[in-house]
């Protein structure tokens, strides 16, 4: 008789996530969108005084290896070698008087330089 073995599955920790704001700021980007684009793609990237960079920018279609999150009526895109940087980060949308951004709150976020423009991000164990 063969014996049944059950693993029990580990929940996956959700990559990332949008606030309300963030999201209806995505949708109301992407609907003007001239091309048609209907989701959001995040990333990062080398670059800057601290060393790596948040990226977002509008996306047609999945990568064949992209992650591919709903969140509040939005797809979002994540690049596979941003993965382990990104999980658990929200993306909030911020207006003051003088500017309006979204900003990444991410707990794998260990530096930032001082303009807030660049990033150091340990990677998360899998």
């Amino acid at each position: 008789m063969e014996q049944t073995v059950f693993r029990r599955r580990r929940e996956r920790p959700r990559i990332i996530s949008l606030t309300e704001a963030a999201a209806t700021r995505v949708r109301e980007i992407i609907a003007r969108d001239e091309e048609g684009r209907t989701a959001l793609r995040v990333g990062v990237k080398n670059g800057g005084c601290a060393g790596q960079e948040y990226v977002m920018s509008y996306a047609d279609a999945p990568g064949p290896l992209d992650e591919v999150i709903e969140d509040k009526g939005v797809t979002i895109l994540i690049d596979p070698k941003a993965v382990l940087f990104l999980i658990g980060s929200e993306i909030d949308y911020e207006e003051t008087e003088l500017s309006a951004k979204f900003v990444f709150r991410n707990p794998n976020q260990t530096d930032a330089c001082g303009c807030g423009e660049s990033v150091t991000i340990t990677p998360r164990e899998a």
